[in-house]
């Protein structure tokens, strides 16, 4: 198989720059795989890609391709969290969609392997993917390893909660620079059930990447052979013609919400599915916030990995890794094995022979941590248009919570509230002019979340917002408010001492207002804009709701 540039006269002068780069007359015969690499001294995820992308460039020159490996920006959310930066994060999604397709497209790429890691970075290349259509498989740069302290294993989510446990004077700084030093201890994502392991796992239900993907761990030899065996499968696929809108279908859409489920992933995963769900032509009534409670109700928690329990990636990858949750769920009905996946096999093929090596770990169905899965969407005169909750992470005790609105109208005004002691168990924090339009850029609100947790207070307090949450968040957080405060939402009109009314079991979110009340106070309710410029400025005025993926408007 030649590329555009092999044979033909006309082009002579495009050869000529190919020769510019060291490109042999063979080479030049080759299929061009496009390497997509997110590789960044900033991002902790990121900082050794080069070396994956390179392992990938092998598989492919082995398998008779040539490789041409090519940049891509990324945003650390952790490094942006609790600060300005924060506001990027989301936007740089479409930018990262975008300038993917804009290289592969440019260059007469007739392949590609995406080369991420982190939050934003892999949902934008998956975008990406849909959107130029030619064969592509992912692979991650893998989990980094959990810290220890004291015998105890910690990761990025413990760190924040460290935090607000210090404001509260519950240690010392001494203690705190202890977590510090070693909450982080190798790089990769974050170690736990966070966005970007989340998002590297439901990589392997969507079909889209290789078995392991979302969960060897970064420092293991075999994530370099998995970037082999990337390198080999890209090829494989262009020789079959498999195409991503032939492995992203409304049946692999559906395996990974269910996946989702069982695994308890982070809710980011709502925003992003729905959004890729778009560019691979796939409509709301096929993927929406509104089938996700229904695969919730029959999909049983499988896993309760940091924030929601004790265990972490490593663990599972142990365990039999996704492999050994998607048999789990095979078995028993739950997941279409037909779905073609990036190994050229279908799904059921793929994990025929997955065994699952701790119970413990990855409960068995008939073991399950709970019989629904670990999000839920929540509806109500507060969220008309919807939110989402972490459910596995939530205290029993706040699965039911009635409680008084404190109102804040930014992330700094919460957080100055919460780490002054003027936050008491019971209340409801509403943070607002967080979303996609309103902040603009939807936040995560992981540290006030953690400050709330670390204060004591995760069992009695109960944080609502349009904007977002880490994956690293636990308690009840409830995200992605529907409409947001800047497009005329009820969150927006909500008084404190007003009372809120959660029912996670019930999917329900309200304010005890009636309908003539909340429409009085809309009447005379004008949203506030916050000044920005550049890029947010665009992203504002071109942004769709939380429910609709915070997408441009095509």
């Amino acid at each position: 198989m030649n590329n555009i540039f092999s044979d033909s006269k006309d082009m002579s002068p495009q050869r000529s720059l190919l020769r510019a780069l060291g490109w042999t007359d063979e080479e030049m015969q080759k299929p061009l795989v496009g390497i997509i690499c997110a590789q960044s001294e900033i991002i902790p995820g990121h900082m050794h890609l080069d070396d994956i992308a390179k392992a990938a460039a092998e598989g492919v020159i082995a398998a008779g391709g040539k490789p041409v490996i090519m940049p891509s920006i990324g945003v650390c959310d952790g490094i942006a969290m609790g600060h300005a930066g924060m506001r990027y994060s989301l936007p740089s999604r479409e930018i990262i969609a975008d300038s993917a397709e804009i290289l592969l497209r440019a260059h007469g790429m007739q392949a590609a392997i995406f080369v991420g890691n982190c939050d934003k970075i892999i949902p934008g290349m998956l975008m990406a993917a849909a959107r130029v259509n030619i064969p592509s498989v992912f692979v991650s740069g893998g989990p980094m390893l959990a810290g220890r302290v004291r015998g105890k294993k910690t990761s990025l989510s413990t760190m924040f909660e460290q935090v607000g446990a210090f404001n509260a004077g519950k240690i010392d700084e001494n203690e705190l620079k202890n977590y510090e030093c070693n909450a982080c201890p190798t790089c990769g994502s974050c170690s736990g059930m966070f966005t970007a392991n989340s998002l590297n796992c439901l990589c392997e239900a969507l079909g889209m990447a290789l078995p392991g993907n979302g969960t060897i761990p970064m420092v293991y030899s075999a994530r370099l052979a998995l970037a082999k065996r990337a390198g080999g499968a890209v090829m494989n696929l262009l020789n079959k013609n498999i195409r991503p809108s032939d492995i992203m279908t409304p049946a692999a859409f559906k395996n990974a919400e269910t996946v989702d489920m069982a695994i308890g992933a982070s809710t980011n995963t709502v925003l992003h599915l729905i959004a890729i769900a778009r560019e691979a032509g796939l409509t709301g009534e096929q993927v929406s916030i509104d089938s996700l409670n229904e695969i919730s109700e029959r999909t049983p928690n499988l896993c309760r990995l940091a924030p929601a329990g004790e265990h972490y990636i490593e663990e599972l990858n142990e365990a039999g890794g996704i492999s050994a949750v998607m048999k789990e769920l095979l078995d028993a009905g739950l997941l279409d094995g037909s779905a073609m996946t990036a190994s050229g096999v279908t799904l059921a093929e793929l994990v025929k022979g997955a065994i699952n090596r701790d119970p413990e770990v990855l409960r068995p169905i008939k073991d399950a941590y709970s019989a629904q899965g670990g999000l839920t969407i929540l509806k109500g005169n507060l969220a008309e248009g919807g939110s989402v909750v972490k459910k596995s992470a939530v205290d029993p005790k706040m699965l039911q919570h009635s409680g008084p609105a404190r109102c804040f109208d930014s992330e700094e005004d919460a957080m100055h509230a919460i780490s002054s002691g003027k936050i008491k168990a019971g209340d409801v924090v509403v943070i607002r002019y967080e979303g996609p339009k309103g902040g603009p850029g939807m936040r995560e609100m992981l540290t006030p979340t953690s400050a709330i947790v670390g204060a004591g207070l995760g069992d009695t307090v109960a944080l609502i917002t349009d904007g977002r949450f880490s994956g690293a968040t636990r308690g009840a957080a409830i995200g992605h408010v529907c409409p947001e405060a800047a497009e005329g939402g009820t969150i927006g009109i909500v008084r404190d001492g007003d009372i809120i009314d959660i029912d996670i079991p019930a999917c329900t979110l309200s304010v005890r207002l009636t309908d003539e009340e909340i429409a009085a106070r809309k009447s005379c309710f004008a949203p506030k804009e916050k000044p920005v410029s550049g890029y947010l400025k665009r992203y504002r005025d071109n942004v769709t709701s939380a429910s609709e993926g915070a997408v441009f408007r095509k």
